[in-house]
């Protein structure tokens, strides 16, 4: 018999009664039913339940078996007794008769338990990752992300794409985080940096003459941590074409997230065909370019209905500037003043005066409420059969500039949706938000500025936009640019886009935004080099690995899916990373320390 285990602690069945086996694994749990020691024994396969009474030889033994111990047991499997079985277990039908215990690894007292699912504290959970692990919901957690990617690369090799691995040590580039620099001992005074993606490197492959690429690319940036964003490190789903137009990209990519999603979503339904959404689309009607579309709320212009209206402080505030604008944002059901008053006060707790509103109640002429009073019964109507509301709804208002009220009113629009359950939580809804503005207006510095990626293609002609004045700011202020950006359930899994592959065109794109071509040049010469030697037409996207299996997995926080996170101020409290170096590494790498004043 093998040294340590003839069965794993999940392989056994019905058809091994009267085996003699060996297993080896954690001690899960001891019960003790009067004088009988029952034994959850667990590996990374299962768990069987072990057996000791007063006649086993292995009684003292187990006696002494606490939480967590690893231990190796011989013994006989047997059927439980009847009324003792347990449905939910795949060994549930037997157990184990134990003859021989062996102590492999006796565990202390533990920092947090693993049987459970118990909350704990987040810097014990990290620091005592390894436990935390043992945990079968983390467990799960990690073995759905193995096979995820898995899946991924399956689908991709099927699509036609080929794995490539792209360089680890680059050189920094200015990016939208800041990078990980890394000294070089052998040339002093100089630094790699970690990748923050491989974004010139996958450009670099098509113009080299490959034509699909992908990897699972491990990013880093320096940035501040949140819920859905790794600090330091993640990774993504990295894809590259070339001689493709933007729904190219699209239709070899959105079989593969469909697929996914419906092979691991546990019978959730998902998109079939993903809408493309333009951007002020968006932001107008879901006040974000990250929509979670299960909410059916949509919200819409109602500024006619509140202009020259008896509701001075809207009118005023339409009669001001003709960039204002009066938003509605309907709520399906929540037409009691209980419920606007709440959602009134939730909007003082957000930092605004408040929240106006209007709700319709049966036998009540009109929309009830001070602000329906002031505007009268035609204008109440108006703005009831624009929204397609009727008796039990209700309407909320935000006024202003558009510019400077749409995160909120997105913001209140998703409180709406959540506090009247109008979002359809078990599905999976996938949407492409497309059209995003080339430029925009930098209002601290008095200029047109690149609205996202600067590297992406204008959405028109070459030729046309090479012609472009560059001192007409109402055409270039409503260019669009060939970017894209994958959404599911509110949450942004990838941006993307076709790559601006002419240095021409790319000289011009960057003086309208006030760039030289020599700063052009000192940043990305080595890119406008390779483009200026035969590049094709190329695109592509990177959709978030963790961000993918956190919705398959159905977490909320992104820890709960990565095997060895970092906590919020970017340190590994397992291993104690960052740590201090000694001299003689600083000596060699020739770098002096220059240390903020401790206060």
């Amino acid at each position: 018999m093998h040294r340590y285990r003839s069965h794993t602690c999940g392989a056994l069945r019905e058809s091994d009664i009267g085996k003699d086996v060996r297993m080896s694994g954690w001690v899960h749990r001891v019960r003790d039913h009067g004088g009988v020691l029952f034994i959850d024994l667990r590996d990374h396969y299962g768990l069987s339940q072990v057996v000791a009474d007063p006649d086993s030889p292995a009684f003292k033994a187990a006696e002494k078996l606490r939480a967590e111990w690893v231990v190796r047991v011989d013994g006989k499997v047997r059927r439980r007794p009847s009324g003792t079985e347990n449905p939910d277990l795949p060994t549930g039908q037997i157990e184990v008769y134990i003859t021989e215990i062996e102590e492999l690894g006796p565990a202390g007292d533990l920092p947090l338990p693993v049987f459970g699912d118990q909350e704990y504290p987040e810097e014990i959970r990290l620091k005592y990752r390894f436990l935390d692990l043992r945990r079968d919901r983390l467990h799960a957690n990690i073995m759905k992300r193995g096979a995820i990617i898995d899946s991924i690369r399956r689908r991709m090799k099927d699509g036609g794409f080929f794995e490539f691995q792209t360089p680890i040590l680059t050189a920094s580039s200015p990016e939208g985080a800041r990078d990980y620099l890394v000294p070089s001992r052998i040339h002093p005074g100089k630094f790699y940096a970690l990748p923050q993606a491989p974004q010139q490197f996958k450009q670099l492959t098509m113009i080299a003459g490959f034509d699909r690429y992908f990897q699972i690319a491990p990013c880093f940036r320096d940035e501040d941590a949140r819920a859905d964003r790794s600090p330091g490190e993640f990774y993504q789903l990295d894809i590259e074409m070339s001689f493709v137009t933007q729904q190219d990209v699209f239709d070899a990519v959105e079989p593969v997230l469909r697929g996914v999603f419906e092979e691991f979503g546990g019978g959730k339904p998902v998109t079939p065909k993903f809408p493309m959404i333009p951007y002020a689309v968006a932001m107008r009607e879901y006040g974000t370019d990250k929509p979670d579309v299960r909410n059916p709320i949509k919200m819409q212009n109602v500024s006619e209905a509140f202009r020259g209206s008896g509701f001075k402080i809207f009118a005023n505030i339409l009669a001001a500037d003709p960039k204002n604008e009066v938003w509605a944002i309907p709520a399906p059901g929540g037409g009691n003043r209980a419920f606007a008053d709440r959602m009134n006060s939730w909007a003082q707790g957000e930092g605004q005066p408040g929240l106006g509103y209007i709700f319709w109640r049966e036998g009540e002429e009109g929309g009830a409420g001070p602000l329906g009073k002031n505007i009268g019964l035609e204008r109440t109507k108006q703005i009831a059969d624009q929204l397609g509301l009727k008796v039990g709804d209700a309407v909320f208002f935000a006024a202003g500039n558009p510019k400077n009220f749409v995160k909120f009113a997105g913001t209140a629009r998703t409180k709406v949706g959540e506090e009247l359950n109008l979002i359809a939580k078990d599905r999976f809804d996938f949407c492409w938000i497309v059209d995003f503005p080339m430029y925009e207006f930098n209002e601290e510095e008095k200029k047109i500025d690149f609205s996202h990626n600067p590297f992406s293609m204008p959405n028109m002609e070459p030729e046309d936009f090479l012609k472009l004045d560059p001192s007409d700011s109402e055409k270039i202020l409503g260019m669009k640019a060939i970017q894209y950006d994958i959404v599911c359930n509110g949450i942004e899994l990838s941006s993307g886009a076709i790559r601006n592959h002419r240095p021409d065109v790319m000289k011009k794109a960057f003086a309208i935004a006030g760039y030289d071509e020599e700063v052009l040049e000192e940043k990305f010469g080595g890119m406008l080099r390779a483009l200026s030697l035969g590049a094709p037409p190329h695109g592509g996207i990177a959709p978030g690995i963790d961000r993918i299996v956190m919705l398959l997995c159905g977490e909320e926080n992104l820890r709960e899916v990565v095997l060895y996170p970092m906590n919020q101020r970017a340190e590994d409290l397992m291993m104690g990373a960052p740590s201090e170096v000694s001299p003689k590494q600083l000596r060699e790498l020739h770098i002096r320390l220059n240390l903020p004043d401790k206060k």
